[in-house]
């Protein structure tokens, strides 16, 4: 079954066509990577995903329900409930610690709780820097801390986008272990990404190109 579906949809800016008439589906449980080169779309495709943005036309389902119509407050609150946002550039609020950055997210949400927090850090090997504020981490531990973040009010989507872009090699696979942990739990992921790397470790991957789907890849590496 599709958690997510987009039919149809196109982003029209003037003349110019972000999208133009796209459509996909990710299925239940499914982990998906988007590539393409600069200006090709998956920007925009993500912040449409994301609930950040609505198409110019074309329907976008999440779980069965169209969300495209909705109002700006409304998608804050699928946003909110559904969807677990981890961004290249981290957005960690600077002035709180790891754990404290991560009750945020629960607070926008229901209800802080820090020992829930402190288990989503486990979970990403990072209980032990749980006081520490973001500047005394590495980048590759910010990015840890992110997906904590992104998982603690357990979303039925995971929306990563340049999740390894700023991080070396051995923090990348870090991340990408913990994506296949993640997937091995069910949970299911779209990753914009421009590393062929980080797409080869997906089930799937959609190729963007002038804001279109170029080709789609299965690929036949893939290893849980």
């Amino acid at each position: 079954m599709s958690l997510l579906e987009l039919k149809n949809i196109s982003k029209i800016y003037g003349e110019l066509h972000a999208l133009d008439n796209v459509n996909i589906h990710v299925e239940k449980g499914e982990w998906v990577a988007i590539m393409g080169p600069s200006g090709s779309g998956k920007s925009t495709m993500m912040n449409i995903i994301g609930c950040m943005d609505k198409p110019t036309s074309g329907e976008v389902y999440l779980d069965g329900v169209d969300i495209s119509k909705e109002n700006g407050k409304k998608l804050t609150e699928i946003r909110r409930d559904k969807i677990g946002l981890i961004f290249q550039q981290f957005h960690m609020v600077n002035y709180l610690t790891a754990v404290e950055n991560i009750m945020v997210a629960q607070y926008y949400h229901s209800i802080p709780d820090e020992e829930e927090a402190l288990e989503a850090l486990e979970r990403v090997g990072l209980k032990d820097r749980a006081r520490h504020l973001p500047s005394q981490l590495s980048g590759g531990e910010q990015q840890r801390v992110c997906v904590a973040r992104a998982l603690i009010n357990h979303p039925e989507l995971i929306l990563a986008d340049e999740p390894t872009g700023n991080l070396d090699e051995a923090n990348e696979n870090i991340v990408l272990d913990l994506f296949r942990q993640l997937h091995r739990e069910g949970t299911t992921l779209v990753v914009v990404t421009h590393d062929p790397e980080v797409a080869e470790a997906s089930q799937r991957t959609i190729v963007l190109k002038n804001g279109r789907v170029a080709k789609e890849i299965i690929n036949e590496n893939f290893q849980d």
